[in-house]
């Protein structure tokens, strides 16, 4: 009888506890003290407030590198898009350094440290008139702004790429690490991992919108100084709020095979095993036998597809490989996830074009606002504080997609996304296309007006053009709802289709595609000066090159983006049209 009673409150014990995670001690994740809703809220919360810092050095960085660094409108744009994009690419490299080596809430902490460092670090520059160039009138042509360099540009540099290390970590760990809070093997809780990417991106809104109000407010009627000190204020309020649902966060254990890895070892073992010939019946292809594993192994088996069969010679058995040597021989399954990673490249690279759209909606038309009106009676309006407008209206519009449209469309299409991820991401797309237009027609406006008023040679910021900065709302309007279509579609795509081991690193590929985007951003800016040279009114001759942007042609560049969007949209629904969609293992049937 005592026997009984002490296997069936062994069976309930083993019942609560969660296959796969653990909590901050090592100890057996337990169901209602582990993860759910309420320890997601608090990385999303954390999400929301690094945002905040790091959107708002983003956002008027151009204006502090023009006005107090002395740096030029191309140059100054340059370094924006470098700095943000080499954010963006180094969360590539710590997701993976997560996945491997150290646990994701670890990676958090220490990138909001580094962050901290990198904010106080850029305010002590700004604070101290010794580390930065003389000052100058800037725009005025009879004032001569130096920039100086040696020390104050170099920590400059080591501050501003500190915080994009920082940002990095936290924008590598947080997503994956949200959803490592839900268990997808639960169909309740599966169905909240989709809602909590809308909700991921109602965060970055929040913070966003209080970066682009209160942080730039501070920054343009306070100074820097106190800008970054705010920043470095929300990001130390980021860490605490992080810290304290540590005790309950459910914790991936580390696989026991590096799965990052093992897409490697199915390129060089294909590589080897080139000039083998495949054989007819995929069956013969080398895999373990399920019989041979434990349920509570977490073994994956995918069935075998027919694409890429080059990499399917990584799975071909020789003689010699009996041994199973890895870098030789690999499972079908192995093979497989290899072959959905090669998939998804296609499709993160047809989305780089957008986020080239996006570099400049940061850069060149926060440069446009400072030339315009930008007062409303007697309130000013910061021309970094422009992208509010869209945040606000994405505020509205995530709530109601969530919880009115997905539910509605859910029972037209069957879908529990409602529309799938390619119609969502493929209607940004659309959408980006159109605010490069649109950019491109309120800029000849701008210009006209300039023209029409004897202002093209005005010094900006000191005698603003009569056209109001709300002009500009347009551009960014259309882009905001190009944001919650395509990365949102984007960072659920990644997430579902990835490997299972895969998760983080997958989602990463949003993060890339923003980086490739911004650096893309910067070749493309010094390829139309070299090309359009002769032909522009600006200093060098180039589209782009000059101080003026009253005698620039930005017009013709925003159209240059908006043509290479219509094309790269044809080649995302070649890309979207090929692809198939990965095969779903047990575990995946499960939810």
């Amino acid at each position: 009888m005592y026997d009984s009673l002490f296997r069936f409150s062994e069976d309930n014990d083993k019942a609560d506890l969660i296959e796969g995670k653990v909590d901050w001690k090592g100890n057996p994740a337990k169901k209602g003290v582990h993860g759910g809703i309420s320890s997601a809220v608090l990385p999303t919360a954390t999400f929301g407030l690094e945002n905040l810092a790091s959107a708002s050095v983003a956002v008027n960085l151009i204006t502090y590198l023009i006005t107090t660094m002395h740096y030029d409108l191309a140059d100054a744009s340059n370094l924006v898009t470098n700095f943000t994009g080499t954010g963006y690419i180094l969360s590539v490299l710590i997701a993976i350094f997560a996945d491997t080596f150290i646990h994701r809430y670890k990676v958090i902490c220490l990138s909001t440290i580094i962050e901290i460092l990198g904010l106080g670090l850029l305010s002590i520059q700004a604070h101290h008139q010794a580390l930065l160039p003389p000052p100058c009138k800037v725009f005025d042509p009879s004032s001569a702004c130096v920039r100086v360099y040696g020390r104050n540009e170099a920590v400059m540099f080591v501050a501003l790429y500190l915080t994009a290390f920082g940002s990095a970590g936290v924008k590598a760990a947080v997503p994956p690490h949200c959803a490592d809070q839900f268990d997808e093997k639960n169909p309740r809780e599966a169905r909240q991992i989709s809602s909590f990417f809308n909700w991921l991106l109602l965060s970055l809104c929040i913070g966003g919108a209080i970066s682009l109000t209160v942080i730039v407010w501070i920054q343009d009627e306070k100074g820097f100084a106190w800008g970054f000190t705010a920043c470095a204020a929300a990001v130390i309020v980021a860490l605490f709020v992080f810290a304290c649902g540590i005790p309950r966060y459910r914790i991936p254990v580390f696989q026991k095979d590096n799965a990052f890895l093992e897409i490697f070892q199915v390129l060089v073992a294909a590589m080897r095993n080139r000039k083998l010939k495949l054989p007819d019946d995929p069956s013969e292809l080398y895999e373990i036998e399920k019989e041979t594993t434990q349920p509570d192994e977490g073994i994956e088996f995918l069935p075998h597809r027919d694409i890429f069969r080059s990499l399917d010679k990584a799975a071909i058995r020789r003689s010699s490989n009996q041994g199973l040597n890895k870098w030789k021989l690999c499972r079908v399954t192995q093979v497989e996830n290899a072959k959905i990673i090669v998939a998804l490249l296609p499709i993160f690279c047809s989305t780089i074009i957008m986020s080239t759209c996006l570099a400049q909606l940061q850069t060149f038309s926060i440069h446009q606002g400072s030339t315009m009106n930008t007062r409303i009676s007697n309130f000013h309006i910061p021309s970094a504080s422009l992208p509010i407008f869209p945040l606000l209206f994405m505020l509205i519009l995530i709530p109601i997609y969530d919880r009115l449209i997905v539910p509605f469309a859910r029972r037209l299409t069957g879908l529990p996304t409602g529309i799938t991820h390619f119609q969502r991401i493929g209607v940004g797309l659309v959408l980006a296309c159109l605010s490069m237009a649109t950019a491109a027609l309120v800029e000849v406006k701008r210009k006209h007006v300039a023209a029409a008023h004897g202002m093209l040679d005005a010094i900006p910021l000191m005698q603003p053009l009569p056209i109001s900065i709300f002009w500009l709302n347009f551009q960014y309007f259309i882009f905001g709802m190009a944001d919650i279509f395509t990365y949102v579609g984007l960072l659920e795509f990644f997430y579902s289709e990835a490997p299972k081991a895969l998760k983080s690193f997958a989602s990463s590929f949003l993060w890339c595609s923003l980086s490739l985007g911004y650096f893309f951003s910067t070749i493309l800016v010094n390829v139309v000066n070299a090309v359009s040279g002769g032909k522009g009114k600006g200093s060098g001759g180039g589209w782009l090159d000059g101080d003026n942007i009253n005698r620039l042609y930005l017009d013709r560049f925003y159209w240059l983006l908006a043509g290479l969007c219509f094309f790269n949209f044809f080649v995302y629904l070649f890309c979207a049209n090929w692809y198939q969609y990965r095969p779903r293992s047990a575990a995946d049937e499960e939810v």
